[in-house]
């Protein structure tokens, strides 16, 4: 075949024939399934305006995204922070944001990490199936920035901002870790349109002028009954506190709950980036491996290609040593390719130790068939339980360090034998687990008759503890969104004593 590209040169032809190429090999030799691809060149103002706004193409005005605009500028002009070849975005059709200043080697590689590669893990994994809706959030996000650029006008800026930071400060609290129905994007306009409906339906102003029913009127009895009914309501405990606020805060209007919405939708949104780090960026690494390998092999890119690719992808799966003053834990780009390759190799050429380890695929000769699999159905706690193997512990040489309050020095606990392996594939899945990503702080209980006062409780797991001055500012944040005082309980998890008490002011 003819070289797609010769040099460093491109222009838009090139790049269509270099993804019409990827495609034939993604798609027609690996059996890739993907959104159709929206490829947009940007320079690179433009990547860090996608880096302040979460990599969306379209965003809703606050002052944080500006914030994080002029530091990662500011880092970047002065040398301490590169960019990113690329930034994909979850949708269909699948938008993938691409460097002018790449070379043409580098963006056949762009093209196939992220085009290809992610694009198939965003459409098949089932965390994405469940929790994203990629028909839908382009058009969810042009109504987020209307609306609140609609509030801005019509309440004030510094209203809007004093909803939207607290809804900010409460984001990781502000998500659903258990589906319950399948989560459509585009049901939410349909819902805000009948919630508007009702609203002007059953507005009535001479509602305002009749005495209302005070609950200190009623007989014991029946203030009992209607508190136990109102409670049941509440359905508690709730672990989404941002969901909590905008059903039940009995402060907030109709545009201020409307704004929470947005937050937490678009947190729920990420929710599954945060859990398939690994796996995810496993998945584009490796098959961008695969499409230039085969690239090269099929003589649609040079040598010198190769070599520019090679240099590239060394670079993006560096894993320093433990000792390398580099070291910041695992690398995902490393660990997830490591995994990858590890498994296509099993499936192909296994040997004794593979057999025990993966019974249930090694030697299938269909290594495709076992990654799409496991792309389509683990996250990253799960893959790493499952899939870790001796060889790629062996190669990142994975050791089980104890860090013991009591004794000054690390113990090695765990090395590389049978039960050292299966102890530290454990652990390390530990790590990823969704409850390491963020605390659970749940709703417990309310005053709703009274103060109003809202309990939170958060169970502390293996002395796991709050930060004593984050979770003042939080709950400051709380109160803003509940209208009243919230106080925070710590508990341990396992004997359920009480540890620290927080309040509001």
């Amino acid at each position: 075949m003819a070289l797609l590209f010769d040099g460093a040169e491109w222009d838009f032809q090139t790049l269509d024939a270099i993804h019409r190429a990827c495609e034939d090999i993604a798609v027609g030799e690996f059996g890739l399934q993907v959104y159709p691809n929206q490829i947009e060149v940007i320079t690179s103002e433009q990547m860090l305006d996608a880096y302040s706004s979460n990599g969306l193409p379209l965003m809703y005005s606050h002052w944080s995204f500006g914030k994080r605009f002029a530091r990662d500028e500011a880092l970047y002009r002065q040398g301490y922070q590169g960019l990113a070849y690329e930034i994909v975005i979850n949708s269909s059709p699948c938008i993938s944001y691409i460097m002018e200043e790449n070379t043409a080697t580098l963006q056949t590689l762009v093209i196939a990490h992220a085009c290809f590669g992610h694009n198939h893990f965003f459409r098949n994994n089932y965390l994405f199936r469940q929790w994203t809706d990629a028909e839908a959030i382009l058009g969810y996000l042009a109504f987020a920035k209307a609306y609140v650029a609609e509030c801005e006008e019509r309440q004030g800026r510094a209203a809007v901002e004093r909803i939207l930071d607290a809804a900010h400060a409460l984001r990781p609290q502000g998500i659903h870790r258990y589906p319950k129905r399948r989560w459509r994007l585009a049901e939410e306009a349909e819902r805000r349109r009948v919630r508007h409906e009702h609203a002007e339906v059953n507005y009535d102003p001479l509602m305002r002028t009749v005495p209302g029913f005070r609950i200190g009127q009623a007989a014991p009895e029946a203030r009992q009954q209607l508190e136990s009914e109102a409670r049941a309501r509440l359905r508690l405990p709730e672990e989404n506190l941002l969901y909590f606020c905008e059903k039940h805060s009995p402060r907030l209007a109709g545009w201020e709950r409307e704004l929470i919405r947005i937050v937490r939708v678009l947190a729920q949104y990420f929710y599954p980036q945060a859990q398939t780090k690994v796996a995810n960026e496993g998945c584009a690494t490796f098959c961008h491996y695969e499409i230039m390998t085969r690239l090269h092999e099929t003589g649609q890119i040079s040598d010198g290609a190769l070599l520019e690719f090679l240099h590239s992808h060394s670079s993006v799966i560096l894993q320093p040593d433990l000792l390398d003053e580099r070291f910041a834990g695992w690398n995902p780009y490393a660990l997830g390719f490591a995994i990858m390759r590890d498994l296509a190799r099993v499936a192909r050429e296994p040997d004794e130790e593979d057999r025990a380890w993966f019974p249930a695929f090694a030697g299938n000769g269909d290594p495709w068939g076992v990654l799409r699999d496991v792309w389509a159905n683990y996250r990253d706690e799960g893959l790493i339980r499952q899939f870790l193997g001796p060889k790629v512990m062996r190669s990142f040489r994975m050791v089980h360090l104890a860090d013991r309050t009591a004794d000054p020095d690390y113990c090695i606990n765990d090395i590389h034998d049978e039960e050292g392996y299966r102890r530290i594939a454990s652990l390390l899945a530990d790590q990823y687990e969704p409850a390491t990503l963020a605390p659970l702080i749940e709703v417990a209980d309310v005053d709703l008759f009274g103060s109003r006062t809202l309990k939170l409780v958060h169970q502390s797991h293996r002395g796991a503890r709050l930060d004593g001055d984050l979770a003042k500012k939080t709950l400051q944040h709380m109160q803003v969104l509940w209208g009243y005082r919230v106080c925070l309980q710590e508990h341990d998890a396992d004997t359920g004593r009480v540890l620290t008490e927080y309040a509001s002011a």
